[in-house]
């Protein structure tokens, strides 16, 4: 599984071009991904036939949300559903970055019907205490990490670790991979689920187009 991130109609169907297997829709890329529109939603997922995850984000403050924060997720997810999404892409932490469990249940609850990934705000938490919650919840399908803070590279063992301990949901490898490591991280991990942003865009520049030749080079790698 390669998921690729898109901005716009353009990268969405370069993406699927390209032969890559899942689109995450964001915008703000440089902010870590919001909710993009509902038109972008619309359109992306009329223009391609691989699915689409949708962020479920509307501000980039923190991971932390108020009530009103989460009523505002609620209707996003209930229009995003709607839509025909595939899946919503979310993550929600408490003041002690624990996973905020009684939100992630709200969340779940509404999302019935959709594919879950908790992204990376879980690198911020202890993740195996936190990938102990995601073991309660068979809704969550992915989670999306780099095995915690600081580079990926020097998080393998982690990696595994979560890895052996995940029942559920697939670990989805993403922040910090490019071409001059994905084959030693695939290699190491065993992993099948990547995830890449601004590595296939032009000069890994988050405001430039996918590089079309990168993200085929790229699933030759993934599919070697």
């Amino acid at each position: 599984m390669l998921e690729i991130i898109a901005m716009s109609v353009e990268d969405a169907i370069s993406i699927e071009e390209c032969g890559a297997d899942r689109i995450e829709l964001v915008s703000a890329l440089t902010e870590g991904g919001i909710t993009p529109s509902f038109g972008l939603i619309d359109e992306v997922i009329k223009s391609v036939n691989i699915p689409v995850n949708v962020m479920i984000r509307h501000h980039a403050k923190s991971f932390m949300y108020s009530e009103s924060d989460i009523s505002i997720m609620l209707k996003d997810i209930e229009k995003v559903k709607e839509l025909g999404a595939n899946g919503i892409v979310i993550g929600m932490l408490d003041k002690e970055n624990n996973i905020e469990e009684n939100q992630l249940k709200t969340i779940i609850s509404a999302s019935k019907g959709l594919e879950i990934t908790f992204h990376r705000a879980i690198d911020e938490t202890n993740l195996l205490n936190s990938m102990d919650v995601i073991n309660r919840y068979n809704e969550i399908t992915n989670v999306l990490t780099s095995g915690g803070k600081g580079k990926i590279v020097d998080n393998i063992d982690y990696i595994n670790t979560l890895k052996n301990k995940s029942k559920n949901a697939n670990v989805l490898l993403g922040g910090g991979l490019n071409f001059e490591n994905i084959e030693r991280i695939k290699k190491l991990t065993n992993n099948k689920d990547f995830h890449f942003g601004t590595a296939v865009r032009v000069n890994k520049n988050p405001f430039g187009e996918i590089d079309k030749i990168k993200l085929k080079n790229l699933v030759n790698i993934i599919n070697s």
